[in-house]
């Protein structure tokens, strides 16, 4: 896919990965849509930021969990650069919670974890593809990760989750192809805010890790790029995590 011109949405798009998602694709000529939820601040310092690259970018508030709130504002980002074409789903969350302790695991996380990471990202999705069509084309990168192939992570909700994104992303690719292509990117353990105070998990996950460095959003988001720009691959999900699931 020929990028510059083009206009992309990325959900959680003002921190992380998101955000670094966002930066990239603007070097590549991509007009920006950043979705947040709660970090409007960053969300427009992420703006400001793309569009010193030269790029236009806009911020729109919006809960990936609540569909309503996701069409609403994939509707006004396409609206306001009159075309779409890239949807980055990088939104989620988790809670961190001992695999072991099942008591600890309520019902109201189960239930977020999966609104945001998994019906967020469907609900998104679904809202571009109208969209996408109508731009002649498209491509969806869902940001996921290996928790979803080998069950570990954060907590046995967030691995489900990710599992369950990693099979919509096969259902999707299938489902709208050929004119949008659907993929993902699977990390390891990768340096954002969410692991902040958590250094004995991130230490953890380093000395199981071949390459013996964590990911980092850049990393994520050199992977994202690939999956937009290259035009044959579709229904894939693409491990970035140093080599953590060779062990």
């Amino acid at each position: 896919m020929d990028l510059k011109g083009k206009v992309a949405i990325i959900t959680g798009g003002g921190t992380g990965v998101g955000r670094a998602c966002a930066l990239a694709l603007a070097t590549r000529g991509v007009h920006v849509a950043v979705l947040y939820s709660r970090s409007a601040d960053e969300a427009a310092a992420t703006v400001r930021d793309v569009e010193a690259t030269g790029v236009d970018a806009i911020a729109v508030q919006a809960d990936v969990a609540v569909d309503t709130a996701v069409s609403a504002a994939v509707d006004q980002a396409a609206a306001t650069f009159g075309r779409l074409d890239v949807l980055v789903n990088s939104a989620g969350t988790t809670s961190f919670i001992p695999h072991a302790d099942l008591a600890a695991m309520t019902e109201a996380q189960w239930d977020r974890i999966l609104a945001v990471n998994l019906k967020g990202a469907f609900f998104a999705a679904r809202a571009c593809v109208p969209h996408m069509r109508q731009a002649g084309g498209g491509a969806i990168v869902n940001i996921s990760s290996v928790a979803g192939a080998t069950g570990g992570g954060s907590s046995i909700a967030y691995a489900a989750s990710k599992g369950a994104l990693n099979t919509l992303t096969k259902s999707l690719a299938r489902a709208l192809a050929p004119e949008i292509r659907v993929n993902a990117v699977a990390p390891g353990i990768i340096i954002t805010r969410w692991v902040d105070g958590k250094e004995q998990f991130v230490e953890s996950a380093i000395k199981r890790t071949p390459l013996q460095r964590p990911s980092y959003p850049e990393d994520v988001a050199l992977a994202t790029l690939y999956l937009i720009e290259s035009r044959q691959m579709t229904g894939q999900i693409v491990v970035v995590d140093g080599g953590l699931t060779l062990v």
